[in-house]
């Protein structure tokens, strides 16, 4: 059984990968070693297996808020659950598994007649990603939609499947319990308000859209490319007569508000600090008061578009990115006396 295990783990651990090819930053040297589960008992098999070896492991989903970096330490595991993406929908209840891309909920919710999720669309990131820092867009957090957590607790020998109820998860301002702990997210249960209207329900589109997916899946981590699939899968849904679907006018705002921030042109992470809200106004309109838009250092710039997205614009390194976050965080402390606090998971070897 054992070598079983060993042999599995052998057949899905892949050697040398650069993970500029698996972060929307395109930043990130070659892993020794790398991994994308599509179950469950998959990334058991490597938990196991990698702990055996006494390996190094880092666990994230689409890359879309990772700064790798450009020298990996040798022999660490990265491991990406971004083929974990599955769905399944039973009445007003969903299963959802970690690695569904957030943007994924608003196109089956159209699907579904469901509202909940309309503000997910075009949200890089996955599911897992989502709840760990509790994603949010204006007055809407992931957090707020959940209902229940599914994780592999790392310090439990066995491994085993947990539990835990959304209001035990201690959701903040891109804050959860999850950051706190040594949790890899597995899945979620999400309850679905039930609608004025009959729900649309096709399963077919459901599936359809899961398969475009899962065959687009391993190019997603290029926000171009992100961009690309979700706005045409959405046009698709429109054009298909059988749904009968149009685009809630909230959708189309978002989509309006972030190609023309250009969100989806350059290699980026999306907003790198966190907002303080102690603070008179966005980490954005702070940096431009600042004067700071449009600072280039080596291949990274300051969006001129964009106040708190840093850009990967000409083959920029890990470390250029942060000489920026410094040049950021340095300016905000003189004058406003905080720090900003990173969105951005910034992992330095």
């Amino acid at each position: 059984m054992m070598n079983d295990r060993y042999e599995l783990f052998n057949k899905l651990c892949l050697r040398h990968i650069s993970l500029s090819e698996h972060s929307s930053y395109g930043i990130g040297g070659n892993a020794d070693y790398f991994a994308m589960p599509a179950t469950v008992e998959q990334l058991v098999t490597i938990l196991e297996v990698s702990a055996l070896y006494g390996m190094d492991r880092v666990v994230f989903g689409m890359g879309s808020n990772m700064l790798f970096p450009d020298q990996p330490k040798q022999g660490k595991l990265y491991i990406s659950l971004k083929n974990m993406t599955d769905i399944t929908v039973n009445d007003s209840r969903w299963f959802l598994t970690s690695g569904l891309p957030l943007s994924m909920l608003s196109l089956v919710g159209l699907i579904t007649g469901s509202p909940a999720f309309q503000f997910t669309y075009l949200m890089p990131g996955s599911l897992g990603a989502g709840i760990y820092m509790n994603a949010k867009y204006y007055k809407e957090q992931v957090g707020d939609k959940v209902e229940s957590v599914y994780y592999i607790d790392l310090a439990d020998p066995a491994l085993a499947v947990q539990q835990i109820r959304a209001d035990e998860c201690e959701f903040a301002y891109k804050q959860s319990i999850f950051q706190h702990k040594p949790w890899i997210i597995v899945g979620a249960d999400i309850r679905i308000p039930e609608h004025e209207e009959a729900a649309i329900a096709h399963n077919g589109d459901i599936s359809r859209l899961l398969t475009n997916y899962k065959n687009s899946n391993g190019k997603l981590s290029s926000l171009s490319a992100f961009y690309s699939f979700f706005s045409s899968e959405l046009r698709g849904l429109q054009d298909r007569r059988m749904t009968r679907i149009e685009t809630p006018e909230a959708m189309l705002e978002i989509e309006r508000y972030r190609t023309a921030n250009r969100h989806f042109t350059s290699l980026s992470c999306g907003s790198f600090f966190k907002n303080n809200y102690a603070a008179d106004a966005s980490i954005g309109a702070l940096v431009e008061r600042l004067g700071l838009k449009g600072v280039a250092y080596g291949g990274a710039i300051i969006s001129p578009y964009h106040g708190n997205m840093i850009l990967n614009a000409a083959q920029a390194t890990a470390a250029d990115i942060l000489y920026l976050k410094d040049t950021v965080s340095d300016a905000i402390y003189r004058q406003y006396g905080f720090i900003p606090e990173p969105e951005v998971v910034v992992l330095t070897e």
